[in-house]
């Protein structure tokens, strides 16, 4: 089920994220629990994490430096103190029945985030511990098949960040689009690593329609499980779809948490959605009000690095490569740097040249291979030097895919493997010239035609020429010299 252009004619989407990010301090946020990925089940915990009897909460500072990065990088109001409360829920991932989070007064609020020149705001973001992860054993992990469950307090207790933009996305692309903006930003301030896939980044869905030209909001509902950007896509699309097939029948929209299926493609329904009296908030007795430093803020915005918009208009601006290109380069983690880095290294080339490569054969490699470009066997180094080898017409283009390829693989340095394989392109005018002649000479007919034909016919020609040239020379001959020969041969 998607939406359907009629669907898109009659009602306007209106929703709303909660991105949920864990913190990348070295400890969890109240305790001195590792804060870490991966870890056998229930090593990483202590009797705070645990509620133990007697085990007292103590702030992580470093979470809150965070957060006051992010006030600085997305324009957020930091009131003079925040506080934390204790939300009260009885679900198993908790083992003291309460998760310590903020509510009335978050430490961050009103902050905006520009998507392509819509201004996204963003209502608030709060600091929280995350829960434990429950596992539902046999049938399709879900708890209603499950045989038993089984239950992992290793993530309770991590430091999160809950960022809870307003209902101003109005699109699955949008939506896609605010997300990925946003986990720009977090690695970009080195808060968070943002994996969806080990779930350092989690997002939430609150989904809603109404009659396009209106402004009264419409019953929202609230998607899970999202554990990808595409997901993401499909699950707001898919619901937006429902909901307006729920009211072309007369049917009410209920309040919900639904899940997604990525399986089935469907959002399924969990439980009615739970309103903020559900949890019984209260403040947290044994934590006292968060009051940001004014020095700590000041130097904090003072240090805070080129955010990714910046960086794209910058390289945009300085390489002369596309706005495509560049948010490429920005959103797969460690690309820019790597093409960066490259640019700094060129004897010969451009940046552009870098940025084809980079965005082209060697993002390919890494999405193969599943590594990011810190793990690749050649550095930015060798990618220099492989533009420069290109430049000074050493190896062709399609030369220099087998010379990447193989550097990829073994890590030898482009010069090396060119001298290995015998790949050095001939440039040598004299040779070609010889070449040329006895090219022309075996496809006397084929020059005729050239001479005799429009510009569509000598287009042909010359391209069947060029390459009968290239193959003569075993394919070492310099193309680009190949073709001047031919053209002058044949005016």
């Amino acid at each position: 089920m998607t939406a359907t252009t009629d669907v898109a004619e009659r009602y306007e989407a209106v929703i709303g994220l909660e991105v949920h990010t864990e913190l990348l301090t070295s400890t969890k946020l109240f305790c001195g629990g590792p804060n870490e990925f991966g870890a056998d089940p229930n090593t990483n915990i202590c009797p705070v994490c645990l509620g133990l009897p007697g085990a007292l909460p103590v702030l992580n500072a470093a979470a809150v430096d965070f957060a006051l990065r992010l006030a600085s990088a997305l324009e957020f109001r930091v009131p003079p103190h925040s506080l934390f409360a204790r939300k009260n829920y009885f679900y198993p991932d908790m083992p003291k029945d309460f998760q310590i989070s903020q509510y009335e007064e978050p430490i961050l609020s009103d902050g905006r985030l520009d998507i392509d020149g819509t201004p996204i705001g963003i209502e608030r973001a709060h600091i929280e511990e995350d829960t434990g992860k429950t596992v539902h054993v046999g049938g399709g992990g879900r708890i209603h098949e499950a045989d038993h469950s089984l239950v992992d307090y290793n993530r309770a207790g991590v430091p999160l960040m809950e960022i809870v933009s307003r209902p101003d996305l109005r699109s699955a692309e949008q939506a896609r689009s605010y997300v990925t903006e946003l986990r720009g930003v977090l690695r970009a301030l080195d808060i968070s690593d943002v994996k969806m896939e080990e779930g350092s980044l989690r997002v939430d869905a609150n989904v809603s329609i109404r009659p396009v030209g209106t402004d009264e909001l419409g019953t929202k509902v609230e998607v899970k499980n999202m554990n990808s950007l595409r997901s993401l896509g499909r699950a707001i699309d898919f619901e937006i779809a429902r909901q307006a097939e729920c009211l072309a029948r007369g049917e009410r929209i209920v309040q919900e948490t639904r899940h997604w299926d990525e399986a089935d493609g469907r959002t399924h329904g969990m439980r009615s959605k739970e309103g903020s009296s559900d949890y019984r908030y209260f403040p947290e007795p044994d934590l006292v009000p968060v009051a940001p430093d004014p020095d700590e803020r000041a130097r904090i915005a003072a240090a805070l690095p080129e955010l990714p918009s910046a960086r794209r208009t910058r390289l945009v601006d300085a390489w002369g490569i596309s706005a495509a290109d560049a948010r490429v380069l920005l959103d797969v983690e460690g690309l820019a740097d790597y093409a960066e880095a490259a640019t700094a290294a060129l004897t010969a080339g451009s940046p552009r040249d870098v940025t084809h490569w980079c965005t082209g054969d060697v993002l390919a490699w890494l999405r193969d291979a599943g590594i990011a470009p810190i793990q690749l066997a050649w550095g930015p180094e060798r990618l220099a030097e492989l533009v420069a080898l290109v430049a000074d017409g050493t190896v062709s283009r399609n030369q220099a895919k087998e010379v990447l390829t193989e550097g990829l693989r073994s890590g030898a340095a482009p010069r090396e493997i060119v001298a290995a394989r015998g790949l050095a392109q001939v440039s040598d005018e004299g040779e070609l010239a010889r070449v040329v002649a006895q090219v022309l000479e075996a496809h006397a007919d084929v020059a005729s035609e050239y001479r005799a034909g429009d510009d569509k016919v000598r287009k042909k020609k010359i391209g069947f020429l060029t390459g009968q040239a290239v193959t003569a020379t075993n394919k070492q001959g310099n193309p680009q010299v190949l073709r001047r020969l031919l053209e002058e041969q044949l005016a």
